[in-house]
């Protein structure tokens, strides 16, 4: 295995969909811890201290809406790198907007872009805190016609993998 990435708190209710993300996310060298939803997880992440936390949306007891705002109120995680990984409607992606998530993959989701969204989000952050007014960046696989260029990120840019990414508001119809 690969030296250790970061360390990636992932939340989802569903047991497979949380082996999935870890073993691909552990082939890619990040250590994994993982939580069965947003109430678990509130336990769990100052115990582990991730470097980014990956949250499901509908889930029992507190969904992840509802913990990444958690998350972002506290002193201790509000700098904490959020991503959304789930199945949403759009006032979904409005309310994570909303409560600061940093990056959203829908489900079904190619494990290569979970393995860029993370990493991405993590380098992000390991290199300067995130701006006040970041965007919420969307992932629905279809690059955008007039792409960014350049090394340096734009908020037009897409924090979710190496290729350029749709920016879709959630207002905006979903492709």
């Amino acid at each position: 295995m690969a030296a250790t990435s970061g360390r990636v708190l992932v939340v989802d209710d569903s047991e497979v969909i949380r082996q999935l993300i870890r073993v691909n996310l552990e082939l890619e060298g990040f250590e994994v811890v993982t939580a069965a939803d947003g109430a678990e997880c509130l336990e769990v992440v100052r115990r582990v201290a991730p470097d980014v936390v990956t949250l499901d949306v509908v889930m029992p007891r507190l969904d992840g809406l509802r913990t990444a705002a958690r998350l972002r109120a506290a002193r201790e995680t509000a700098h904490l790198p959020i991503a959304i990984v789930s199945a949403c409607t759009p006032a979904d992606l409005e309310r994570g907007e909303s409560v600061g998530v940093d990056g959203y993959l829908a489900k079904p989701f190619d494990p290569v872009e979970l393995v860029a969204l993370v990493r991405r989000l993590r380098e992000r952050s390991a290199a300067r805190p995130a701006p006040a007014g970041r965007r919420f960046a969307y992932d629905f696989g279809s690059p955008p016609p007039e792409a960014p260029r350049g090394d340096r990120q734009t908020p037009g840019d897409s924090a979710l993998s190496e290729r350029p990414q749709e920016l879709v508001r959630p207002d905006d119809p979903r492709p």
